[in-house]
């Protein structure tokens, strides 16, 4: 496929199901799913408190070259967020206030980019997430085709249109189309169960008991010692 392609209808999650995920928060979310589609740690909030769940439309940029975000802002629908890759490697802020603008006119729920962001104190007044490799100032040009609604690689993890991405405090993680269903169910259960643990916790109960780990401390041979019986030891 060239590299120079819009794609104008690619299947979206349903966006409810996208918003649901997106209230679990992102460390349920991939737990659920078993510890897969994680961004990493270097994909970071513009600004604290910011937590989506919505559809991806996908861009791929050059370096320092914002044209092709342009172009996808015409794609994007309510309940979209919009996941921005380059061709290699940026921190160029290709992202800021501007588009913040017309895509929350869209209704899109926030960006993630795998460049820089610029603009953070308007993006925070707005109330407009966003998530970003970096916070540079340094200004772009529109010159380069890149493409629309094609898979694009972030973090490791391979976005393709249509796909959850779910964002907070926590980073950025996304959920592949089909497996929405599955990973709604696992993160309602997951939540169910922390709740239960969560009040064990409050009555005074230790994680050892609750999870069942004084079987597996013992069978790793950790010694339960007093204090000069460790001294002795030495």
């Amino acid at each position: 496929m060239s590299r120079t392609v819009v794609v104008t209808d690619p299947p979206r999650a349903d966006v409810e199901d996208a918003a649901a995920l997106g209230r679990f928060g992102t460390a349920t979310v991939h737990e659920a799913q078993g510890r897969r589609g994680y961004l990493g740690p270097q994909h970071r909030p513009a600004w604290p408190g910011a937590r989506i769940g919505g559809t991806a439309v996908t861009a791929l940029c050059w370096p320092g070259d914002n044209l092709m975000i342009h172009v996808a802002v015409e794609q994007c629908r309510e309940g979209d967020v919009l996941v921005v890759a380059t061709t290699s490697p940026s921190t160029d802020g290709l992202f800021g206030e501007l588009f913040a603008t017309a895509l929350a006119r869209r209704g899109v729920r926030g960006v993630v980019l795998d460049t820089g962001v610029r603009d953070v104190a308007e993006l925070q007044q707005m109330g407009f997430p966003a998530w970003s490799r970096a916070v540079s100032a340094q200004g772009t040009v529109k010159a380069t085709p890149g493409s629309v609604n094609t898979p694009v690689v972030l973090g490791g993890q391979v976005v393709h249109p249509g796909d959850v991405v779910v964002g907070d405090d926590d980073g950025v993680v996304v959920v592949p189309r089909g497996d929405v269903a599955a990973v709604l169910a696992a993160a309602a259960a997951r939540e169910e169960k922390e709740a239960t643990n969560r009040a064990a916790f409050q009555e005074g109960r230790l994680g050892l008991d609750v999870y069942g780990m004084r079987g597996k401390v013992a069978d790793l041979g950790i010694e339960y010692v007093t204090h000069d019986e460790w001294l002795r030891q030495q």
